[in-house]
């Protein structure tokens, strides 16, 4: 059985540039250096719990902010590279990335030295333009931007 994860794409109207995304960058010293191809929408793994409510969860989780009321559009769940399947919720929202509170996990690090260190599971948040939201995503989401954009273009949002 595949590893799930459920998520928020935060979504806002910018006067200036039009739709944003909110793409958070995962903590940890084996992303500490990864731009592009590493950035995700606030998710994490499920098992036995509603998926949306996991996914509401997760976004606390990872930014430390209640999330957003509002109308939770589902998305096509995609499949990552690494087989796991993530179901997906656009909502519209804001968050102000300063505001970044997540939770932490702990590690070996260096490896095999026996120290174990914590880390932010999420060290940074960004509101992205949808081209550019792609770029930075891990590959396999870039269909949940598209999706988005699709449902903006036809009225269906």
């Amino acid at each position: 059985m595949p590893k799930k994860s459920a998520g928020l794409l935060l979504y806002r109207q910018n006067a200036h540039s039009g739709t944003e995304v909110l793409l958070v960058h995962p903590g940890g010293p084996f992303w500490r250096n990864k731009g592009e191809g590493a950035w995700s929408i606030p998710k994490g793994e499920f098992h036995d719990e509603d998926p949306l409510a996991a996914a509401k969860r997760e976004f606390e989780e990872e930014t430390g902010a209640a999330p957003p009321d509002g109308q939770y559009i589902p998305l096509t769940p995609i499949k990552q590279k690494n087989g796991k399947i993530v179901h997906a919720w656009a909502v519209a929202g804001d968050f102000d990335p300063a505001s970044l509170n997540s939770n932490e996990f702990e590690t070996e690090w260096p490896p095999k030295s026996g120290r174990m260190q914590k880390f932010p599971e999420v060290d940074r948040a960004e509101w992205f333009a949808p081209d550019v939201a792609r770029q930075k995503m891990l590959s396999g989401q870039g269909a949940l931007v598209d999706e988005l954009a699709q449902r903006f273009s036809t009225g269906d949002h």
